[in-house]
């Protein structure tokens, strides 16, 4: 026990049990947190939001990053987008495509006709 005590107070490390299913859910995060990834969800007009998958993007992503996630040619016909989110002033704001997204936002896409 000292042995994996010692190893606990090292820094970048994480302690987990499998057998016991101890940590497993701060692994996760930790590694979310040390390749700096954020996730989004996109919502279609009318529609809850899809909550089952999301989209992983790098930290500092803008919401031109997440058009070409979606697809290619989506940024050559963006209008705007509506954030619902921690990145958002107030719920939904509408913004352009260099409105930097956060963690867990949820982002509809508004296309020119």
């Amino acid at each position: 026990m000292e042995e994996l005590d010692k190893i606990a107070r090292e820094p970048n490390t994480v302690v987990v049990s499998c057998e016991w299913g101890l940590n497993l859910d701060y692994l996760v995060d930790q590694i979310w947190e040390h390749l700096h990834l954020v996730r989004v969800y996109t919502k279609k007009r009318g529609e809850y939001p899809d909550f089952e998958e999301g989209i992983v993007l790098r930290s500092g992503a803008t919401i031109e990053h997440v058009c070409h996630a979606v697809h290619r040619s989506l940024a050559d016909n963006f209008r705007c987008a509506l954030v619902w989110g921690t990145s958002a002033k107030h719920n939904p704001q509408k913004v352009g495509l260099h409105h930097a997204i956060q963690n867990e936002d949820v982002v509809q896409i508004v296309k020119k006709i």
